[in-house]
C-alpha cells in the first residue's frame, strides 16, 4: 500500500524527500535514479513522517529543509507521530 509522507535518508549527509509511494521511491534511490543519493554513498532510511496528502508532505519537506536542523526532526518524530497535522497547505511554514 502506498505511503504518503516525507522521508529522510542518511549516508555521508542527509537527503530529505517527499513521496506518494515510499517503497517505490526507495527502489528508485537504490537503482541510482537520483543523482544526489548516488553521491551520498551507502544510505539508510532514518526517518519517515506520514502525511494525509502529497501537498501536506511537500509543505513538511519544505519546513524541515528550511529549519536546517534535521536531527531535531528525527529526535522529535517518535514523540509527535502526526507532524503533518496542523500544517496549512499553501502557507509559508513558520
Amino acid at each position: 500500500m502506498p505511503q504518503i509522507g516525507v522521508y529522510v535518508l542518511q549516508g555521508t549527509r542527509h537527503y530529505i524527500g517527499s513521496t506518494i509511494d515510499l517503497d517505490r521511491r526507495l527502489v528508485e534511490h537504490r537503482s541510482g535514479h537520483t543523482h544526489t543519493t548516488r553521491r551520498i554513498g551507502n544510505w539508510q532510511l532514518v526517518g519517515f513522517f506520514p502525511c494525509k496528502s502529497i501537498a501536506e508532505a511537500r509543505a513538511l519537506e519544505k519546513k524541515i529543509k528550511q529549519s536546517k536542523n534535521i536531527s531535531r526532526w528525527l529526535v522529535e518524530q517518535p514523540r509527535n507521530t502526526s507532524v503533518c497535522a496542523g500544517l496549512v497547505v499553501g502557507s509559508s511554514p513558520t
